[in-house]
């Protein structure tokens, strides 16, 4: 498949290959997740032809991705993208999703503990889990990264605050916004393999800049005595797992679980880190790049999605064999978010 060295242009439907390619990582994940690689081989045969289910049924993951591209829909038909004007959208659409019968695919503790918390009229941050940086946050934010023509505090309060709505801890908001940025600058055209070092160079410019008009007074809910001492511990986390993403594809062992370099995904740092390492082992390979991340120990379906988001934002739609996006659930409402970001 081409490597492309100039910025995409819009016949490659970046917005497109990054929404379906994460649906169809989660879907192929969804199976495999809470399983061992040894179970997960003895279940589906060789993880490079690893299959599609059928039906191609998606978990949280997407559902909480759509509802990300609705809220941003919802505050941009009404102006800029403000903090006042994505709040609301993102507060109604996290309360639907928790009430929704179609939420019943094993969604994680704190989204659930939050968005009910939400259904109410209490100031978002006390809703917010404070202690969590599990993965639900940046699992959900590529459309965030997707949207043309924001700033880079547009792109970053708005990854931030998506986040803090549910998960309130400054790693998961660190997380989220280094997922929104590494989707942002694939669909601009970065190389795959220069990616971590921009990550690196981002996460470090950021790493004492706490967005006040997006997050308000959360880090007060935290044992912090600054703002920039709480923002601070989460771009340091995930400084950390940089690291080891980056000496993980100093010598990339594709036939290793990846979640053994750079850990199981189950937090934010991790599952962003190990869905990284599955895009950029296999960066004009996204199939491959799927299964691989499908086949690990650790929050497969999280990690998937994370390294299809990634290779759809690279590659385009045109990344994704066409009987696997035809039937993947979900594939109009994709498709309809997709086509206000490619035009």
């Amino acid at each position: 498949m081409t490597t492309f060295n100039t910025p995409r242009t819009l016949t490659k439907q970046a917005a497109t290959g990054s929404l379906i390619g994460l649906a169809l990582g989660d879907a192929l994940g969804f199976p495999t997740e809470f399983n061992d690689v040894p179970s997960i081989l003895a279940k589906c045969g060789p993880w490079r032809a690893m299959e599609l289910p059928t039906p191609a049924i998606v978990t949280d993951d997407t559902q909480m991705t759509l509802a990300v591209g609705r809220g941003i829909r919802a505050a941009m038909d009404r102006g800029l993208l403000i903090a006042p004007r994505l709040t609301g959208p993102l507060r109604a659409e996290f309360v639907d999703w928790y009430h929704s019968p179609e939420n019943n695919r094993a969604p994680g503790r704190t989204c659930l503990t939050a968005c009910r918390q939400l259904d109410g009229d209490r100031p978002w941050q006390e809703a917010s889990q404070i202690g969590s940086k599990g993965c639900g946050a940046n699992m959900r934010v590529a459309p965030v990264g997707l949207v043309p023509g924001l700033s880079e505090e547009q792109r970053a309060g708005a990854a931030q605050l998506q986040s803090a709505l549910t998960h309130g801890h400054p790693t998961a908001l660190a997380a989220s916004d280094l997922t929104a940025r590494a989707v942002y600058l694939l669909t601009q055209g970065a190389e795959p393999m220069g990616l971590v070092g921009q990550l690196r160079s981002y996460a470090y410019e950021q790493r004492s800049r706490y967005y006040h008009q997006w997050l308000g007074n959360l880090w007060t809910y935290s044992h912090d005595p600054t703002p920039e001492a709480f923002i601070a511990r989460g771009w340091d986390e995930c400084l950390q797992v940089l690291e080891r993403l980056a000496t993980a594809l100093r010598d990339p062992q594709p036939e290793l679980d990846p979640c053994l370099a750079t850990g199981d995904g189950w937090i934010a740092e991790e599952a962003l880190a190990t869905g990284l390492l599955c895009f950029l082992m296999f960066p004009d390979a996204p199939v491959t790049a799927l299964r691989r991340a499908a086949c690990t120990q650790g929050d497969s379906d999280s990690i998937a999605c994370l390294a299809g988001a990634f290779a759809g934002a690279h590659l385009g739609a045109g990344a994704w064999p066409k009987e696997w996006a035809e039937r993947i659930e979900y594939r109009s409402d994709l498709m309809s978010l997709a086509a206000l970001w490619d035009s």
